[in-house]
């Protein structure tokens, strides 16, 4: 039997059932970046493309069975995380990546900005103490860089003063992304590594409201083109172009708000 020679990226994440963000969307990203998906679900979300309402953690115990599942059996190119639901899960997340040296994307989901609900119980801080040595790039928006180091952002300075905090409690570099803060103009995105900072800028498109689902989209792609082998500041960078091409062609596939895919 002929094999995949896809690269596997390993998506872990909430299921937002329109699709929108979340687990559907990153294994949507996945394929159109030719890798090949795999996917554990952390939370099952009540939500429409109008609002959230609840979020329902999956058993960490589960999560972790299944994550050590696949880590012993598949060889993993990239892994995604996104909403991680608990501390627990975090935890079992953590132990499980010891079984993988593949680069680690995460996109730190706590709270939902339409319907304000917590996406995270517990200290979001002590997830970043579990997930200390995996992740290979960090990529909060504003909102969570805030609530993670205290820093408000509201400039490139600020954004750097914050990746470094994060760098420096463990995270192997940290993307602080421009979508919530910065002028009219520009969506601003500051990547902070061991070597100093990039400042990744591209045009601000207008839109009727908020897009869902950018934040998954754009990790997802940071994680497919590192399993593609391209350096962190390319990655980042042609992932960037890849969103934007998305959010210029937004859906609307329900009465609420437009999505990336």
């Amino acid at each position: 039997m002929a094999g995949d020679a896809r690269p596997n990226v390993l998506v872990i994440a909430g299921l937002d059932p329109s699709g929108g963000a979340g687990l559907v969307a990153d294994v949507r990203v996945c394929e159109q970046h030719d890798c090949r998906p795999m996917a554990v679900a952390t939370a099952l979300t009540e939500q429409s493309t109008a609002e959230v309402r609840a979020a329902n953690p999956v058993t960490a115990t589960t999560v972790g069975d299944q994550l050590r599942m696949i880590l012993t059996d598949v060889e993993v190119t990239a892994v995604k995380i996104g909403m991680l639901g608990s501390e627990q899960i975090a935890d079992e997340v953590a132990r499980a990546l010891e079984l993988t040296a593949a680069p680690v994307v995460w996109d730190p989901v706590l709270r939902a900005t339409a319907g304000r609900v917590r996406l995270y119980e517990g200290d979001p801080g002590r997830a970043i103490e579990l997930l200390d040595g995996h992740v290979a790039l960090f990529t909060p928006n504003s909102e969570e860089a805030h609530a993670l180091t205290g820093i408000r952002i509201d400039s490139v300075g600020d954004a750097v003063a914050a990746g470094m905090a994060l760098y420096q409690r463990g995270m192997g570099a940290v993307l602080v992304k421009g979508g919530h803060w910065g002028g009219a103009a520009e969506a601003i995105d500051v990547l902070v590594t061991p070597d100093g900072h990039e400042v990744l800028s591209a045009p601000r498109f207008a839109s009727d409201g908020p897009i869902h689902g950018t934040g998954c989209a754009l990790s997802s792609a940071i994680a497919c083109n590192l399993a593609a082998g391209m350096p962190l500041v390319e990655a980042c960078r042609t992932a960037k172009a890849y969103v934007a091409a998305l959010i210029a062609d937004a859906v609307y596939p329900g009465r609420g708000h437009g999505a990336v895919l």
